[in-house]
């Protein structure tokens, strides 16, 4: 079983998303595209889901998974009932539901340990004193030919570039970000 604050806790971190409440109902964005969506009393949730596999979700296990209204069957999606999921089965739910709505590169960003979502999310929005603290002093990152050594330098760079590829792996100490490679 699952509850709608644990599902914020899973799209709130994927990076390019937000909640807003829409007349009454909160609902998780990337950019204008919604991904979830809750109910009023936030017992179940809509999501996006590939509209060629939703019949076969829904067959699959029609006490969990149904059909959303007749106004939002032209949209890619689905809706679930939140007690019918396991913590598991809802993440992967929702992390499939980002990816929908989000450039191929970022994918894997969710997969990555923790901070790598936060902190390239951080990097993108230039949200510089939130990401400090998610970096470890002794930060090292190799993108191709570039290796830079420690969080000062790091930071130094990523503010006077674009925003850098997100990394493919990363290694983590001390619950911050210690190696980030591309």
């Amino acid at each position: 079983m699952t509850t709608a604050d644990a599902v914020r806790r899973v799209a709130e971190v994927l990076p390019r998303a937000y909640e807003v409440e829409v007349r009454g109902r909160a609902k998780f964005r990337v950019k204008q595209i919604v991904f979830v969506a809750f109910t009023p009393d936030e017992r179940d949730m809509g999501f996006g889901y590939p509209r060629a596999a939703r019949d076969g979700l829904i067959d699959a296990d029609p006490e969990t998974f149904y059909l959303p209204g007749a106004s939002d069957l032209r949209y890619q999606w689905v809706c679930a009932h939140l007690d019918r999921l396991d913590e598991a089965e809802m993440r992967e739910l929702v992390v499939d539901a980002w990816r929908l709505c989000t450039p191929r590169m970022l994918h894997d960003l969710p997969d990555l340990a923790a901070p790598a979502a936060r902190v390239w999310d951080f990097v993108e929005r230039q949200e510089w004193h939130d990401v400090r603290p998610l970096l470890h002093p002794d930060l090292c990152v190799e993108d191709g030919e570039l290796v830079l050594s420690g969080r000062d330098a790091v930071l130094d760079h990523w503010r006077e570039r674009p925003t850098p590829r997100p990394p493919t792996e990363v290694e983590v100490r001390n619950a911050r970000l210690y190696r980030w490679r591309r």
